[in-house]
């Protein structure tokens, strides 16, 4: 096993795209309606709402958060509308479930969408028991990542110690933060990146599937 994940006792990993592949395109209904939730409350064009959209996920870390900030929306109206989808393309993924299962430590999802959403999609997974917890989007005070302050409020709300943490994300852009409090950090890089930053130097570990990755890396163990 590589020297850095040896003392890693605390296993964090994103949701979308990360547990799941992207290529399951299940986000993209959910971008699809933030689309139309966006175009709706604004009072524009799909194509206009989708440009502020955008805007706001980069500028903001989340469309969600841009939308409170600039239009004071109720987030939970907003994510109950956003994440009413289907999850049919989503199956149970036993090989994932039993290589979480092995590693050594504790297990939570970060995450910025909430954890009714979340839920939901563990359960499509055969991943409902894997995690002792989710952190998402509320217990963030809607502060989401990459923001520096969300990684603050994981570790502090579980007690964890950056040092022998990893987190894993399909966004590279999200694990800078982790990286500067010296968590190990794992790219996911299966296409889902929406960050047009090419600066990788923060990502310890790249995958294109985490399940590969994790039984690669306790058979090296």
């Amino acid at each position: 096993m590589d020297a850095r994940l040896a003392s890693i006792r605390n296993w964090i990993f994103d949701l979308d795209n990360t547990l799941y592949p992207h290529e399951a395109r299940l986000f993209e209904q959910v971008d699809r309606r933030i689309t139309a939730y966006v175009a709706t409350t604004l009072g524009v064009t799909r194509d206009a709402a989708y440009q502020v959209q955008k805007r706001y996920f980069h500028d903001h870390g989340t469309t969600l958060a841009g939308l409170m900030a600039e239009h004071g929306v109720d987030p939970h109206h907003y994510l109950a509308d956003v994440h009413d989808i289907e999850m049919d393309v989503l199956e149970a993924n036993a090989p994932l479930a039993a290589a979480i299962a092995r590693l050594p430590g504790r297990k939570l999802v970060f995450t910025n969408a909430d954890a009714a959403y979340a839920t939901k999609i563990l359960a499509r997974l055969g991943l409902g028991e894997a995690f002792e917890a989710i952190h998402d989007v509320h217990a963030l005070d809607y502060r989401p990542k990459p923001q520096p302050e969300a990684y603050r409020s994981l570790c502090d709300a579980y007690g964890l110690d950056p040092a022998v943490s990893l987190f894993a994300d399909d966004m590279a852009r999200n694990l800078a933060p982790a990286k500067a409090i010296g968590m190990t950090t794992l790219w996911v890089d299966n296409g889902s990146e929406q960050a047009a930053d090419a600066e990788r130097s923060h990502v310890d570990f790249t995958t294109r599937d985490v399940t590969h990755w994790l039984n690669e890396m306790m058979e090296e163990a």
